[in-house]
């Protein structure tokens, strides 16, 4: 039976934005029924105690990677991108118009145009004009309705739907008012692509002599899922590929970050997260079970990482990840770590207190908070270019084959 597609937005949202150029090709491909659907974010963001001007928030790196992470989506889709001066801009006339024209796609696409290729104020009565009559409406009379009552309960109740619906940001898919999925790079989720369907895009470059370098620490799930698939990208592409360990913690508390950035995130968005992870895992095919103890006490496994000979390490890395985030167990028990070390434990984990296997971990974490990072898994392609999470393996890859 064919389901429902409704594609939750605001014109305020870049991802969003990049979203809604390649929502209607989703829904053709998988003969969804699609149906836009217009929230106020500021709005969403009220009822879920999130900060209005959210990017405001960001530490410099990460603000830095965003901008950079979206000028590369906005690239691969093949759309225009530019940052308007004072964004985020009103939004809420712009969207009331919309739901006064049934939500036709043609003035929904004509709003983000001029937002986020032309820069323009979309709540001016000017840029309304405009975009309104390019798509064939009466401007006048759609106008006059913005103002009115109605559509201001109809934006209203349409907000207040997308808060029941568990929604916290832009943009949101929902499969038949139940299942959610958030975010510009989880259309793949609603269309249900396997592994191998998701990257059998198209490889015209030959693969290139470059470095990887992954960031990782032992208390990030998601670096245990990038983790997972670091050394077959490296072999796909001919990479080499290099181990870069960090103490996250330390690296937040330099940055001034959350240490523990759930903490800040909105019940919703918890929940949401926990689902997003066990899709990751299914998608890779890799077990997740979340550990008996967090926050994930790792400055003891990380530490013994760096006291264990090189030759050593992988088996290692790969172990405490797994013992973590697969089987659940508590990796700051020196019990756990020894299973994963071998016959020589006792004297491997009296290493760790060395001063200078601790200043090896100190100065690992400087020289990834000097590259820019800001969280875990950070892939660095040669040096220069960063990308943040194990969800940008596609574009780390095309990086790759440059």
């Amino acid at each position: 039976m064919a389901r429902r597609l409704d594609f939750w937005f605001d014109y305020t949202c870049p991802y969003a934005y990049l979203a809604s150029a390649r929502v209607e090709a989703l829904a053709a491909r998988t003969g969804d029924a699609l149906r836009w659907r217009p929230m106020l974010l500021g709005g969403v963001f009220r009822a879920r105690a999130t900060p209005q001007k959210l990017f405001a928030t960001l530490s410099s790196q990460k603000a830095k990677h965003n901008a950079d992470d979206l000028a590369r989506q906005a690239e691969e889709l093949g759309v225009g991108l530019v940052m308007p001066p004072g964004h985020p801009l009103r939004s809420v006339e712009a969207l009331r118009a919309t739901l006064a024209t049934g939500c036709d796609p043609r003035v929904i696409h004509g709003f983000y145009r001029a937002y986020w290729v032309e820069g323009r104020a979309i709540s001016d009565p000017a840029t309304m004009r405009d975009v309104l009559a390019a798509a064939g409406h009466d401007a006048d009379a759609v106008l006059r309705a913005v103002e009115g009552d109605a559509l201001r309960d109809a934006l209203r109740s349409e907000t207040d739907r997308a808060v029941a619906l568990g929604i916290f940001g832009a943009p949101a898919y929902v499969l038949d008012d139940a299942t959610l999925y958030w975010g510009y790079d989880r259309a793949h989720f609603v269309e249900g692509l396997t592994r191998e369907a998701y990257f059998a895009q198209p490889r015209k470059d030959k693969p290139m002599a470059h470095t990887l370098e992954i960031y990782w620490d032992f208390s990030s799930p998601y670096a245990y899922l990038g983790a997972t698939q670091a050394k077959a990208l490296a072999e796909r592409t001919g990479a080499t590929l290099v181990w870069r360990p960090m103490l996250l913690g330390g690296l937040f508390k330099s940055i001034g970050q959350e240490l523990v950035p759930l903490n800040t995130w909105s019940d919703a968005k918890r929940r949401y997260t926990f689902d997003d992870m066990n899709r990751w895992a299914e998608f890779w095919g890799v077990p997740l079970n979340f550990p008996s103890v967090f926050p994930v006490h790792s400055i003891k496994a990380m530490r013994t990482w760096l006291a264990l000979p090189e030759g050593r390490r992988d088996a290692f890395r790969e172990g405490v990840f797994r013992a973590c985030w697969a089987e659940g167990k508590d990796i700051g028990d020196e019990a756990v770590l020894a299973e994963h070390i071998g016959d020589d434990a006792a004297a491997v984990l009296a290493r760790t207190n060395d001063p200078t296997v601790k200043q090896a971990l100190i100065d690992a974490t400087k020289h990834a908070e000097a590259q820019g990072v800001f969280g875990a898994p950070t892939w660095v392609v040669d040096g220069t270019e960063l990308f943040w999470g194990q969800d940008r393996i596609p574009l780390v890859e095309r990086a790759l084959r440059r």
